[in-house]
């Protein structure tokens, strides 16, 4: 089996998938329209009379969502991983031409695939709901978005090598919410304390920060310093995490 044929193969499984097309595509956008539809004209989110957040809630919300529907989206190669371990598929391939290098890059694009439709149907949804962005900010924006899934990806992939097919749905689901929720998907996290502090250590803060580009106030990259080293020093552990995964899942075959 060529490794055109194999990815061509996962894409078309993947779209076969309903739980990850719920999850990744259709639950974010239902979400998207119920959240910011009521606050479209919002450009005080989180903010007071006394306090002027320069946040556009459609902008914010959109990006938060897109932070979970791409969570998942990118994790959904685990999910493969651990669906082709559980009835021995993986254990066929090793047997034809394709090499390990080529299985996990046919996962890796078959997840960013979906990862690339949430982010094109979330953006066409933010554009009708009044945000307002040049050609430049979208694509810094989208840019920062991708490189912030990268540890999402590597623990996906490590955590289809270590979990079966049906903790996955809820590994998947129940982590990327309480991650989300931290990251400050659903409420802006602003202000001191340790709890932002933690936050700020969490790579979906960064996630959902990469959304304010073009905010009053950015100079077109909303991470710094900070943000860069907590992607990654993540993204570094995350994929240490997979290929020992893979290693230990592979010796036991």
């Amino acid at each position: 089996m060529s490794s055109l044929t194999y990815t061509k193969y996962e894409l078309l499984r993947s779209v076969r998938n309903k739980r990850v097309f719920i999850f990744s595509l259709a639950f974010p956008l239902a979400f998207y329209y119920l959240l910011a539809g009521t606050q479209r004209h919002n450009h005080n989110f989180g903010g007071s009379s006394t306090v002027h957040t320069g946040l556009f809630a459609p902008q914010y919300y959109m990006v938060g969502l897109l932070a979970f529907g791409t969570m998942v989206a990118a994790m959904s190669g685990g999910a493969a991983i651990a669906a082709d371990r559980g009835v021995g598929w993986n254990r066929q391939l090793r047997l034809t031409p394709l090499s390990a290098r080529d299985y996990f890059r046919a996962k890796l694009a078959t997840s960013f695939t979906l990862v690339a439709a949430s982010i094109v149907l979330l953006y066409l949804s933010g554009t009708l709901l009044g945000v307002r962005l040049d050609a430049t900010q979208w694509l810094k924006m989208t840019g920062l978005v991708l490189i912030a899934l990268i540890p999402w990806a590597a623990l996906g992939i490590a955590l289809g090598h270590l979990l079966t097919v049906d903790a996955m749905g809820p590994a998947m689901g129940g982590g990327t919410s309480i991650f989300a929720f931290l990251g400050g998907t659903w409420f802006p996290l602003t202000g001191g304390g340790g709890f932002v502090a933690f936050c700020k250590l969490l790579p979906t803060f960064w996630l959902v920060q990469a959304g304010h580009v073009g905010l009053p106030g950015q100079s077109g990259n909303p991470w710094g310093v900070e943000g860069w080293l907590v992607i990654a020093a993540w993204s570094v552990a995350m994929s240490a995490f997979a290929v020992w995964a893979y290693r230990r899942d592979t010796k036991r075959v």
